[in-house]
């Protein structure tokens, strides 16, 4: 893959977003509980990442309950509060999920299914791209779009690895069909084309500016809720006055 330093240069274009809109939002849902490495997947580890406890040596040989616990949190309470309040206030989500985590939490899958949610592919399951064969991945990628369309009744439209793809990754998407766009970049605040082979595909960056993971492993300055707030609110000031973001 070409790096590019330049992008949309000095002067970004105007978005043109919808009904005049100065900036757009997305708000992105990360649903993954029930596909992270584990000992009752066979994986003859516990996953650690993103655990209250992260990056802590707690001693623990074998199964780690505790990492399954708080994992299972997410999926049976922390997903259906974002739920009820995004449903609320009928605010469009993109939801990133794993496709073991929609076969995992049947009832969660069927209200993503019934809204008008975006689904962006967070793989067959949470673990990195990166190194992955080729085959392997190829694989990966049809087996997230089968059970993903076998337990929502839709196809997703985006793709976004766990935290970055291989060299591989965008390549196979397009080789696949069926995706709008990927979010495996975080190069840029505006959406924009590339070409894969000869045609063309949609890049939507992503932003680990505004992702409350700093804040959930507690990062400076994001140790409370307070400061991570300010972050999210900066950024939507900075940018909605041009219309650029």
């Amino acid at each position: 893959m070409t790096r590019d330093f330049v992008g949309y240069g000095a002067e970004p274009p105007h978005a043109r977003w919808p009904g005049d809109a100065r900036i757009a939002v997305n708000f992105v849902i990360n649903f993954e509980e029930g596909s992270e490495l584990s000992y009752p997947a066979g994986d003859g580890v516990s996953e650690g990442g993103l655990t209250e406890m992260l990056g802590s040596d707690l001693g623990v040989r074998g199964r780690d309950l505790g990492a399954e616990s708080m994992f299972e949190y997410g999926a049976r309470v922390g997903f259906w509060r974002l739920h009820r309040i995004f449903t609320r206030f009928r605010l469009p989500v993109t939801i990133f999920g794993c496709a073991r985590a929609f076969e995992a939490n049947p009832p969660a899958a069927a209200a993503i299914a019934a809204g008008d949610w975006d689904i962006c592919s967070h793989g067959y399951r949470w673990t990195n791209h990166p190194g992955l064969a080729e085959g392997e991945e190829r694989q990966q990628i049809a087996a997230a779009v089968d059970l993903i369309r076998k337990t929502t009744g839709k196809s997703p439209a985006g793709w976004y690895c766990r935290y970055a793809p291989s060299e591989n990754t965008r390549r196979l998407l397009v080789e696949h069909g069926g995706f709008l766009y990927d979010s495996d970049t975080y190069n840029d605040e505006l959406p924009y084309w590339v070409r894969v082979g000869d045609r063309p595909h949609l890049v939507v960056p992503y932003s680990l500016t505004t992702n409350d993971s700093k804040f959930g492993r507690g990062s400076p300055p994001e140790r409370t809720s307070s400061p991570f707030c300010a972050t999210a609110s900066t950024s939507f000031t900075r940018r909605a006055p041009n219309g650029r973001g």
